[in-house]
């Protein structure tokens, strides 16, 4: 029997590798003589990059750049091609796991550091940069990175010098985008995200994202505010394209200063890992994400894998941290979804155990689903 895993990571838990190892001993403890294909998968959050790089190979970048509230913080990004693509998580210095709860306010984070990788993709010969949208704890509209890379906003003041945040967008009075690095201009660059959201209104970047980032319902007004302000002062740039709302509005960012339109980060990569010829002759897929309802269907890694497997015919099981409303609607594309729970827990009781019940969890999954192919024999 030939088993495809492909999970994506369970945020602030497990990363994808992790929960694929997981899902690996849970498949043989059912079925010792499975033959198992591990990719482990990401949509353009956290471990994009790292899972580009373990598909295609590449080199790691160790970058000290700008945190999410100014402070310095190690991030990276992969060289993949011969050097020529750079593959960037903005979750990798402006993301949600790098704030405790307690100090998640996107009034004061800031996308800054996500422009100082772009830089450094630029100083080490990139011609291309895939850029994950998700995962950060921002909503600016991707003022902070473009400001990094030479953007001037200005203010009642005078040109503003410190680090732009979601807070600021409201105060802004003028944009300069004649100074941005003119090697960006050049390289070309692609957004990859997960959701389909546009910039504003209720299920705009601040409405739908900003409390899940900290956000009070004052704080997702000021944001909303502070982003059509935005967008006023920008007014060539499409605002209600699917995607603009990523990533507190990176992607109306990304398109009105680098012309780069979205794509599903999923699809990117697998199309980079030839997920269908891997896939050719499966028997079952398994994959997985933190939390599986309502917006799964919008781009998320576990519909996009499960879309794949539908056109090989081949049977998912998809296993989720926590399920939520709408997964009745999943059921074209899933032949059943499991939660990893086995019973009446805490949040943080099903984090902190999350690799033992993927395992058991999985383990479960398998055996129903051959006992199911054995009973129809």
């Amino acid at each position: 029997m030939k088993i495809v895993i492909a999970p994506d990571s369970f945020k602030e838990s497990a990363s994808a590798s992790e929960i694929a190892a997981a899902m690996l001993r849970g498949v043989l403890a059912a079925c010792p003589q499975a033959e198992t294909i591990l990719i482990p998968m990401a949509d353009g959050g956290e471990g994009f990059a790292v899972a580009f790089m373990n598909v295609l190979g590449g080199l790691w970048r160790h970058v000290t750049v700008c945190g999410p509230l100014g402070e310095a913080v190690e991030a990276g990004y992969a060289l993949v091609g011969n050097g020529r693509t750079a593959v960037i998580d903005m979750a990798s210095c402006c993301g949600l796991a790098l704030l405790p709860p307690e100090k998640r306010n996107p009034l004061h984070t800031t996308t800054y550091g996500v422009g100082q990788l772009l830089l450094d993709a630029a100083d080490n010969g990139a011609q291309e940069i895939i850029l994950g949208l998700g995962g950060s704890a921002t909503v600016d509209g991707a003022c902070g990175m473009v400001q990094a890379a030479g953007v001037a906003f200005f203010d009642s003041v005078g040109k503003i010098e410190t680090p732009i945040c979601g807070g600021m967008l409201s105060q802004l009075q003028c944009i300069d985008s004649g100074a941005l690095d003119e090697r960006l201009r050049k390289i070309r660059i692609r957004a990859a995200c997960d959701v389909t959201n546009p910039l504003l209104g209720p299920h705009g970047a601040a409405r739908v994202f900003g409390p899940q980032k900290g956000a009070d319902a004052p704080t997702v007004e000021k944001l909303e505010n502070g982003l059509a302000h935005l967008s006023e002062l920008l007014p060539h740039a499409a605002k209600d394209f699917p995607g603009a709302g990523a990533a507190g509005g990176a992607g109306f960012g990304v398109k009105a200063f680098f012309d780069a339109g979205t794509e599903r980060g999923a699809e990117l990569l697998m199309d980079a890992c030839c997920f269908n010829d891997r896939l050719a002759g499966a028997d079952l897929l398994i994959t997985g994400e933190g939390r599986i309802d309502s917006q799964t269907a919008g781009g998320k890694t576990c519909h996009a894998v499960a879309g794949r497997a539908k056109l090989h015919n081949v049977p998912v099981l998809a296993l989720a941290g926590s399920l939520g409303s709408g997964i009745e609607n999943l059921n074209d594309v899933f032949t059943a979804v499991f939660s990893i729970c086995d019973g009446p827990m805490s949040l943080s009781d099903a984090m902190r155990s999350v690799l033992e019940l993927t395992e058991k969890q999985t383990c479960n999954a398998v055996s129903c689903f051959l006992a199911g192919k054995n009973a129809r024999r």
